[in-house]
């Protein structure tokens, strides 16, 4: 029988933590983030990639202090309530647990997609029970599938560099930084790419499974967001001097389509399969942040405490996984949420600002509250600068999450 208060097993060193950083950030949305955010900034995409990168780095820092602090499952959550309160902790979870469960499911459908366009939701159901089934046998078998994901993905992403930087249709003359949308033009496309960048609490949120955390995590952390960063760099770089800002904001499929420019539609087929491969890593992350959140909120009971059991032989918050796999199958099954979780852009924003909130409260020097100050105004300023669909459905969940709240203490009060 699993205990419900058994801890984790510390496995995973700095470089597994670090691949399972990469593998949540060179998703899918490397693949697909660039033509919306080059139609929201034209011109200014890269200066938009800057600001997300920036937004990024003080919440990676944040999160970094944080979970050496508080090396447990749950992220964001534990330290919201251990720093500022149960609520702020409760409503980062709830935002977190909803928004990428919803985002677990979109993800599928987008595997299914690419794979098999008929039977989109039936191969997302295969998906979500061959991962859940690869996270039940133990977080070192999770960090394995995820090197061979990050692998072929960077492969792919290299080969649509040096096909577009060596063509002939190259131009630096697409480079020129200019504002052509103005700044909220940049601080929407900021928006849409810090979403890409966000997978880096994955590895804080698997605190209670890495080895030495103290030392592990504020290593693992910014290396994976810095290795990153420069991939994004490389790859937006090379789809706007084939396609320039307004070819790459029109196209659908934004690799796809400047390897085609580039003269090589033969490499299409291979960045479809590489985004495939990468939605499968984007989702087997995302399956495991949410488990590992849904655990920490099962054991304070904001969830059915049943859910913080642990494997006694694998070691992994089995029933939680189980659970996470079954709604999201059922949701993949049933429903095209893919053009639906513009909350989720919001609820992440949202998560980062607790995070840095809260690390704003760990020393009270001037010179340590710069990076979390800089972390919460930049998530607050992306947050209201995406479009006002995302921004009323993000604020929407939210305040049913407190509504929730509010009502379970009313009835526990009794």
């Amino acid at each position: 029988m699993a205990s419900s208060s058994a801890g984790l097993r510390r496995t995973l060193g700095v470089r597994d933590a670090v691949v399972v950083g990469l593998g949540s950030m060179i998703g899918a949305g490397v693949f697909s983030a660039l033509g919306p955010a080059a139609r929201a900034a034209g011109s200014g995409l890269l200066p938009g990639l800057a600001v997300a990168a920036v937004v990024a780095y003080c919440n990676a820092m944040s999160s970094a202090r944080l979970a050496a602090r508080y090396p447990q499952s749950g992220g964001t959550y534990v330290y919201g309530r251990e720093r500022l309160g149960a609520f702020w902790g409760y409503l980062a979870g709830w935002a977190f647990v909803v928004g990428k469960t919803a985002s677990c499911a979109a993800m599928a459908l987008t595997v299914g997609v690419y794979v098999w366009p008929g039977q989109a939701h039936a191969v997302a159901v295969a998906a979500v029970v061959a991962l859940t089934a690869v996270n039940y046998g133990g977080i070192q078998k999770s960090a394995w599938l995820t090197r061979v994901i990050v692998a072929v993905v960077l492969a792919v992403l290299a080969s649509v560099v040096v096909v577009c930087l060596t063509s002939a249709r190259a131009d630096a003359g697409h480079l020129d930084i200019g504002l052509s949308s103005g700044a909220g033009g940049v601080l929407q496309a900021a928006g849409l790419l810090f979403f890409a960048f966000a997978g880096y609490a994955r590895i804080a949120t698997l605190g209670e499974e890495v080895r030495d955390p103290a030392r592990t995590i504020p290593r693992a952390i910014p290396l994976a967001l810095g290795m990153t960063l420069v991939v994004y760099t490389c790859v937006a770089v090379a789809a706007l001097s084939v396609l320039g800002a307004d070819g790459l904001g029109r196209a659908a499929a934004p690799l796809a389509d400047a390897v085609r420019a580039a003269g090589a539609p033969g490499l299409v087929p291979v960045v479809r399969v590489g985004a495939a491969v990468a939605a499968l890593g984007s989702l087997l992350a995302l399956v495991l942040g949410v488990s590992r959140t849904t655990l920490a909120m099962a054991r304070d009971g904001h969830l059915p405490r049943a859910l913080a059991a642990v494997h006694p032989r694998f070691q992994v918050p089995h029933r939680a996984e189980l659970a996470v796999g079954a709604v999201v199958a059922v949701v993949a099954a049933t429903a095209d949420v893919r053009g639906a979780i513009g909350f989720s852009s919001f609820g992440v924003l949202a998560y980062y600002a607790v995070a840095n909130a809260s690390a704003w409260t760990l020393d009270p020097a001037p010179r340590a509250r710069v990076v979390p100050l800089a972390g919460l105004l930049g998530c607050a300023t992306l947050a209201f600068a995406l479009p006002a669909a995302s921004v009323v459905a993000g604020a929407a969940v939210l305040a049913v999450g407190a509504a929730a709240y509010a009502v379970r203490r009313r009835v526990a009060a009794r």
